[in-house]
């Protein structure tokens, strides 16, 4: 009876704990960089996560990185290893070869991903601006 009532109040204490707070939500991410970019430059992006939990049972687990279509970099984070807050950021540099897509998403260990985000940078000859 005593195993019962404990393995009853260990599930309550993980629900509670892995839920975090009511306002818990999906992993997003957001991407900051230039609209253009000069043939054979290297760029920096800014890889903005937003989660409202960051706790040993409810965090993001997973920031992924892809440039035209292929893998690029992730990070995979851990109870143990944990983004540093609920809002972090990560930078990566990239070569600009072409019109480059760039897709990033992150992922909450219990909830999932809001979905990527997408950006485009286009090409330039000269590396003035290209309007669309």
């Amino acid at each position: 009876m005593k195993r019962i009532a404990l393995l009853i109040v260990c599930a309550f204490i993980w629900f509670f704990l892995s839920t975090g707070t009511v306002l818990a939500n999906k992993s997003s991410v957001s991407i900051e960089g230039p609209a253009s970019a000069e043939q054979g430059s290297e760029v920096t992006l800014r890889l903005t996560v937003t989660h409202s939990a960051n706790s040993f049972f409810h965090y993001t687990k997973l920031l992924t990185v892809q440039v035209n279509g292929k893998p690029f970099t992730q990070w995979v984070f851990t109870s143990g290893n944990r983004p540093e807050g609920a809002v972090f950021t990560r930078e990566v540099k990239i070569r600009i070869i072409g019109n480059t897509e760039v897709v990033a998403e992150a992922y909450c260990n219990i909830h999932g991903s809001e979905g990527p985000a997408k950006v485009t940078i286009v090409t330039s000859e000269t590396g003035a601006p290209v309007t669309k």
